[in-house]
């Protein structure tokens, strides 16, 4: 579909509007090893179906929280790297809100090109790790 005027396509359009994002969360310790890995991957399925495209993925496991969090001493951490549609951050954020199995998590967003220099070379880290 060509939009109006510039001949480029909506997809192309779309893409070029992508920022680069880095999501940190943190699941409950309490979780089997099954709903661990159901809990990440609802996770990533929320990202794709908001517009967002995974990069890589750091798992970091299960590690001691700084701070009690819900009466947790511990949680299982998770980072995605990916890039999303601004709009889509709202939707992802109202979701992990409402997951009672998440008991923190942050957004960063990179825009300058140190950042996304940074979050490349992040990312490819964690793509290298994951393998």
């Amino acid at each position: 579909m060509k939009t109006k005027n510039t001949g480029i396509n909506y997809k192309e359009k779309l893409m070029s509007k992508l920022k680069h994002y880095e999501t940190m969360f943190i699941l409950k310790p309490t979780l089997t090893d099954e709903e661990t890995v159901a809990q990440i991957e609802n996770v990533k399925a929320l990202i794709e179906k908001n517009g967002g495209e995974i990069a890589s993925c750091l798992d970091m496991g299960s590690r001691e929280l700084a701070y009690e969090i819900e009466k947790n001493k511990r949680g299982y951490y998770f980072v995605v790297y990916f890039k999303g549609n601004p709009a889509g951050i709202a939707e992802i954020e109202r979701n992990y809100r409402i997951n009672e199995e998440l008991i923190r998590f942050i957004f960063i967003k990179y825009e300058k090109k140190k950042e996304i220099a940074v979050w490349t070379k992040m990312s490819d880290e964690a793509a290298k790790k994951a393998n």
